[in-house]
């Protein structure tokens, strides 16, 4: 089985490519999503976010206050890399548990906006990146999320810059509104059930 990696920037589009490749049957691993589920379930994360950011950045039954994280990790460097440092071991060992389940297929991919700033590509055997111009991926995110242009730019300035992305990678994926997408990952989808039944 091939362990495919897909990232990009925020508001690249990486969600809509996934959906694509999850209708051809390719399971698909969201680690940002299963991240947000492990901070309000898994018990020793609660207590090292809660020690690392604060008691008020949970309720009382746990629920998160995303916008308060987002205040602190967002404008301090060093608390996001603290945060980060406890967040990804625990979604790198959800991952593995994951990816031991679906040994069945050809390929799987995990879907993570910090691919390479967690160190996760290196457990993975292929990358796809997924890149959109800055004007579109801001105009997206305003409208996804109802962020300011200011909070956007903060965002992606957290990020490893596109291009770098794009070096890493072994495939590129441009949702820019004008390359048709279907296209692109069909021919990915090609090469990797090619590779896979090798």
């Amino acid at each position: 089985m091939i362990k495919a990696g897909i990232t990009g920037g925020i508001g690249s589009g990486k969600t809509t490519v996934c959906k694509i490749f999850e209708v051809l049957g390719v399971p698909v691993y969201y680690a940002d999503d299963r991240a947000k589920e492990l901070i309000t379930t898994d018990k020793t994360l609660i207590k090292k976010i809660k020690k690392l950011l604060g008691e008020d950045v949970y309720d009382s039954e746990n629920n998160i206050n995303k916008k308060r994280i987002s205040a602190i990790v967002f404008n301090f460097p060093e608390v996001l890399k603290q945060y980060n440092a406890i967040v990804h071991p625990a979604v790198f060992e959800d991952a593995e548990k994951w990816m031991r389940r679906h040994q069945q297929f050809d390929y799987i991919l995990e879907e993570a906006a910090l691919l390479f700033e967690t160190g996760t590509y290196k457990k993975l055997d292929t990358i796809i990146c997924v890149t959109a111009p800055l004007e579109i991926r801001i105009d997206r995110i305003k409208k996804r999320d109802g962020l300011t242009e200011e909070e956007i730019l903060a965002r992606i300035s957290s990020q490893m810059p596109e291009e770098e992305k794009i070096a890493l990678s072994n495939y590129v994926i441009y949702n820019d509104g004008a390359t048709p997408l279907i296209r692109q990952v069909l021919r990915i989808h090609e090469k990797l059930t090619e590779k896979g039944n090798k």
